[in-house]
């Protein structure tokens, strides 16, 4: 985990340097194990995120945050009575554990001045955020620990806080250089060295020991001598100064693909032209920056299980009944050969006996006069046989016209909750939820919910700026981009769609202006990004102006039609929004 103990100590140091001395002014619960504090400092209010989540634990101040819950949580309403109000007047850290804990000066209920601790533990899928007294004894935790979990470290109300055991690692702000690489190379079993520095420092992540290695000698291992011992304990020094005095800088690692990796408080080299490392202004925008988008895909991944498990089923029924319909459809073909048979049985009727089972007569609709076998059914006279062949002719083909209709329908409903889908899947927070829920009710795939109507969510509709200054609207769900287009929109503005791909509406605002060739093609490129293709390399793209585009009685939301257009080809982008 790159978020260990050297990499808190900058945290606390950045948050002492802060937001020392300020005074909590909000607490929120945002989900099971996340809290954010709201501070007032001298230079401003701050919000400070304690994520005990098993992927990214971690303590920063951060500029957004989660969505919170219409109801606090107990734990959040436990942390407003006892912290509510209360002053941070001290941060402490046990050397270079991953153990951060926050001392607030706090007034009970009887007006008397109290210490509570906030005590984080970043330990991976054991992390904790736990709340002590001035005694050590626990008040409350996130997550408690019973009997049941563990037998060697209880975490309860009412008992004494126990640190978590000690993995028995040197201490950096302890030990010299000579002491570590000495351990290091004395160790029982031969391993590589970033393994062997793993095992032994206390409060370093892997990618610190793998950059150490690299530096060392890359492919070392742990029984060293001579110039690289040297070398070992130089790397070791620099690393114990930026330790002791947390001069060490945010970097960022970046894939190839532009997604980020890992990130460190040292530069990084052992990546090479392999990967990108990119400097942060702080440890916390660092943090915030890393986290914050793979963990709110999570969430919004989490709130909207229900919603895509309804249009995933949907889906499939919807698959299951065009494939049965087709299937209808394709037997419907074969209703001419009915009609030929009434034909040729009432051109041959003096010829049939009564109760035969079948007839052979000559087919002059064929070009050889092919003699055909046509079933009968004995129970009723000739003549009857003859209806019966045209009343079956007849019904094939109106079910044919019904079949085709409904198909056609079948086929408009699977595009339409196929696009849902698509938002859903793009869904950035939980009111955008909201408006597709509302629109799958008003589409009769959601029930009405009883009781109390709930107040109808409005969003507008996303908003950016082109490099020479057009303004660009993309709408966010089907519902907005009817809207947009064709209520929002002038007649002049340019509207952008990708080509047979689901995706939001783009509108670009003209504003009286000739839309130059520039606004266009980042418009394209945003309606590339916001679409289901936005993965993709090239991706095709129509515009046309906005009164070429229509919407035709009675379709779907979203399902406009349009001439007039053109195409380009892009890739997806995306850009700096304006405002939201």
């Amino acid at each position: 985990m790159a978020l260990d103990g050297i990499f808190l100590r900058h945290i606390k140091t950045e948050i002492e340097k802060e937001a020392l001395g300020a005074r909590v002014s909000q607490i929120y619960q945002p989900n099971r194990e996340e809290l954010v504090f709201g501070l007032r400092t001298f230079s401003g209010n701050k919000k400070l995120l304690l994520s005990a989540r098993a992927n990214s634990p971690r303590v920063n101040f951060c500029s957004s945050t989660p969505e919170n819950p219409a109801q606090p949580p107990m734990f959040c309403m436990l942390l407003r009575k006892r912290i509510g109000g209360g002053k941070l007047v001290g941060l402490r850290q046990n050397g270079c554990d991953r153990v951060l804990m926050l001392d607030f000066e706090c007034v009970n209920e009887l007006g008397d001045t109290v210490m509570i601790t906030v005590v984080c533990e970043i330990m991976g899928m054991y992390s904790n955020i736990i709340i002590v007294d001035s005694n050590g004894v626990i008040i409350d935790s996130l997550k408690r620990v019973d009997l049941t979990m563990s037998s060697k470290r209880l975490v309860l109300p009412n008992i004494k806080y126990e640190l978590p055991e000690s993995q028995n690692k040197l201490n950096l702000l302890e030990c010299t250089a000579i002491d570590v690489c000495t351990a290091v190379k004395n160790l029982d079993a031969e391993m590589p060295l970033n393994k062997a520095l793993l095992r032994t420092i206390e409060g370093v992540s892997p990618i610190v020991c793998r950059e150490i290695e690299y530096k060392v000698m890359e492919g070392a291992t742990n029984r060293i001598e001579g110039v690289l011992f040297d070398r070992l304990a130089v790397e070791i020094e620099r690393l114990k100064s930026v330790c002791s005095d947390c001069s060490g800088k945010p970097v960022v690692v970046y894939r190839e693909d532009g997604k980020p990796m890992d990130f460190c408080f040292m530069n990084v080299e052992q990546y090479g032209d392999f990967a990108k490392v990119e400097s942060k202004e702080s440890f916390s925008d660092l943090l915030d920056g890393f986290y914050e988008a793979r963990d709110s895909r999570d969430r919004m991944r989490v709130k909207s299980q229900s919603l895509t498990k309804l249009l995933n089923n949907t889906l499939e029924r919807l698959a299951r009944k065009i494939a049965k319909q087709q299937s209808e459809l394709e037997r419907c073909a074969d209703r001419e050969h009915l009609r030929i048979c009434g034909d040729l049985l009432q051109a041959n009727i003096y010829r049939i006996e009564r109760g035969a089972e079948y007839v052979d007569v000559e087919n002059f609709y064929d070009e050889n006069n092919a003699i055909l076998r046509i079933k009968l059914n004995p129970a009723i006279s000739p003549s009857a046989n003859a209806q019966k062949y045209y009343k079956d002719y007849r019904k094939a083909k109106n079910a044919e016209i019904m079949l085709k209709e409904q198909l056609e329908k079948g086929r408009e409903e699977l595009d339409y909750i196929d696009s849902v889908l698509d938002t859903v899947d793009r869904a950035e927070n939980e009111k955008d939820l909201a408006q597709i829920r509302e629109e799958l009710t008003e589409q009769g795939y959601l029930k009405v919910q009883k009781g109390k109507k709930p107040r109808q969510t409005t969003l507008p509709p996303l908003e950016f700026e082109s490099s020479d200054g057009f303004k660009i609207l993309v709408g966010r769900n089907n519902r907005q981009n009817d809207k947009l287009t064709l209520k929002t929109a002038s007649k002049n503005d340019m509207w952008l769609h990708t080509k047979d791909i689901h995706g939001s509406h783009v509108i670009v605002v003209s504003d009286g202006k000739k839309i130059s060739d520039t606004a266009i093609c980042e418009a394209a490129q945003l309606a590339a990004y916001h679409s289901k293709a936005r993965n993709s390399s090239q991706v095709p793209v129509d515009y046309t102006l906005v009164r070429y585009v229509s919407k035709p009685n009675g379709s779907k939301p979203g399902m406009v039609i349009y001439v007039n257009n053109k195409t380009l080809y892009v890739k997806p982008s995306q850009f700096k929004i304006k405002t939201e």
